[in-house]
Parts: C-alpha cells; sequence; structure tokens
C-alpha cells in the first residue's frame, strides 16, 4: 500500500509564460507560448502532487481595456473588476484547453477546471489612497485631462510614452473560493485560480461584496492562495532561472538556497528590484511565515517555466525555506 503523502504545490506562471514582450499578444502566441510553459507542468503531475495554477493578466487586462476605449462610441463601457472577471475566464480557458489536450495524450487522467476568484480586501487600506499601478492604453495630454476631469481617475505620465490611468494595488486578506478550491483538490482536480491577482472585492456594513477599481499583485494572491490551502510549495515561475544578489552588476550572484532570516536581510538591503523581484520575494516571506505553524515542510522556489522540475528535485532555481 502506497502510503506518501500527496504535496500540494501552488505553481505561480509569470507573464511571459503567456505572452512575451516582443509579441503582439495574438491568441495564436499565447496558445504557443502555453503549449510549451505547459509541457513543463506536465512533469510536476507525475509525482501525484496536487497542482494549483495561478496567473498574470497584466497585457490582457490591457488589450481588453484598449478594446473598449476604441469601441466606446458603440459599446458601454466595462469597469475594471469586470474587465479582470473577463480576462481570467479567457486566461483560464486557454491554459485548461492546453493542459487537457496534452494529458490526454500522455494519458494522465485528471479533471482541469477555472475558478473565477475574489479576493477580499481591507477597505480601508492605505494602498487605495495611493494609486500606483498603471492599467489600460496610453493617452495623450488632452485626453488625460479629460479622463481626469470627468471620470476622477488618477493620470500619471509613463516612461515618456504617454499618460496611463493608475488604480490602487491592495495586498489580499482571504481568497473567497479558498475552500472550493481545497475541495476540488481533495477530488483530484487540477484547479486554474486567483489570475491576474483574482478580483479585488470589499464587503461593505451589510456584509455584502462589490468589486472595486484596483489590481492585486498575482504573487501576494498566490501567496495567500497556498497560506489558505496549507500548500506545501509555492513554485514562482518566472523570467529567470535563480534570483540574484547584486542583480545586472559585475558582482551578481545566483542565490541558490536561502532560509527565511537571510531573505529578509537582503530584502531590506534592496537587493531585490520594485516591481520585478521584491513582490515575489515579499509574497515568499508571507507565505513561510504564516503557516508557520503547520506540521510539514514547506519550501519557495522561484524559476523558469523550463527548468520547474529541476528545481523541485532541488538541482537548480533559488529555493527559500524557514
Amino acid at each position: 500500500m502506497n502510503t506518501k503523502r500527496q504535496k500540494t504545490l501552488v505553481i505561480a506562471l509569470g507573464g511571459n509564460a503567456i505572452l512575451r514582450a516582443d509579441q503582439q499578444g495574438t491568441v495564436d502566441e499565447q496558445y504557443s507560448n502555453l503549449e510549451r510553459a505547459a509541457d513543463h507542468i506536465l512533469e510536476l503531475l507525475g509525482s501525484g502532487n496536487r497542482i494549483v495554477i495561478t496567473h498574470g493578466n497584466g497585457p490582457q487586462v490591457g488589450h481588453l481595456l484598449l478594446a473598449v476605449e476604441l469601441g466606446k462610441q458603440a459599446v458601454p463601457p466595462i469597469p475594471l473588476d469586470v474587465c479582470g472577471a473577463a480576462t481570467q475566464g479567457i486566461i483560464g480557458y486557454m491554459i485548461q484547453t492546453t493542459m487537457a489536450n496534452l494529458m490526454r495524450k500522455a494519458g494522465i487522467k485528471h479533471n482541469i477546471t477555472t475558478v473565477i476568484t475574489q479576493a477580499l480586501v481591507d477597505k480601508d487600506d492605505p494602498a487605495l489612497e495611493n494609486p500606483t499601478k498603471p492599467v489600460g492604453p496610453f493617452y495623450d495630454l488632452k485626453e488625460a485631462q479629460k479622463l481626469q476631469k470627468e471620470k476622477g481617475w488618477v493620470m500619471i505620465e509613463d516612461s515618456g510614452r504617454g499618460y496611463r490611468h493608475v488604480v490602487p494595488s491592495p495586498k489580499p486578506m482571504s481568497i473567497q473560493q479558498a475552500r472550493i478550491i481545497k475541495s476540488m483538490l481533495n477530488a483530484n482536480e487540477i484547479v486554474i485560480a486567483v489570475g491576474g491577482g483574482s478580483i479585488p472585492m470589499v464587503r461593505g456594513n451589510d456584509r455584502s461584496i462589490r468589486g472595486i477599481e484596483a489590481v492585486i499583485d498575482k504573487d501576494y494572491a498566490s501567496s495567500r492562495l497556498a497560506i489558505e490551502l496549507e500548500a506545501d510549495t509555492l513554485l514562482i515561475l518566472t523570467a529567470v532561472e535563480h534570483v540574484y544578489r547584486d542583480f545586472g552588476l559585475l558582482s551578481q550572484k545566483p542565490l541558490y538556497e536561502i532560509n527565511l532570516t537571510e531573505t529578509k536581510k537582503l530584502l531590506t538591503e534592496g537587493q531585490f528590484g520594485k516591481g520585478s523581484m521584491e513582490p515575489k520575494i515579499q509574497a515568499a516571506i508571507e507565505f513561510l511565515q504564516e503557516t508557520d505553524s503547520l506540521p510539514q515542510e514547506r519550501e519557495v522556489i522561484i524559476t523558469l517555466p523550463e527548468t520547474a522540475m529541476m528545481a523541485l528535485q532541488g538541482k537548480t532555481g533559488t529555493r527559500i525555506t524557514i
């Protein structure tokens, strides 16, 4: 009798696994990218692990918002939370179709299902008063001033390319669908969830919830889901094989295995790029700290999609442990 315990893996797909910076963003391009990423995820299923796949949606939301802007004379506008839900569905459909076809060819019997996911945020979170996350298309100064006046949007100049709408990026307090996701894992499902960081929701005094114009970082949302699922591993698949000390300098050095204390120290020293590696490290710290009472060993692994299995076996990547 095989009594080996199944491990729960939360696999956070980086944006480059779905759409690369030098691509136009066609559906064919995204399917091609997903097939490569799915091939590597397929390797992780062989050991009987319970799998949740999370993903970003930044470029896709940007394209949808641009389509809304271009069609504003013909169709009603779509708010950001609904755009987030729409892209969760679109990307989830593409991932589950790609994975299902590959599993069928490999003779692997699993169901794979997308869960449109909401995250509860604190309505008093200071981040809601400090919009920082650019979304949607670029505007010229005249149009930006008009939108600022008519819609109350906060607009910023972005890298000399024009002006963009910025929205808040609050931290997720809880994942609304975590309980059902756990039951799906118990039923041997593969689950796609917290797409794009999930849809940020606030709770009213009457306990009702509503979506807000904000964006949750996908790494923080993936970490929060991993905490609520009591996962063993948070596997963050990104554009580099390792996390580096002194990244981009002649003295740069890959980090292979670091503990929580060392990770916090490097973070305090400013070793991780804001908006790139720093959120991943913050998410790693939160996951390890908030699951401290669990009996099993826990780890965060950061690496490339194509080296995911080798990293899980301890042969590459950056591993962060207690």
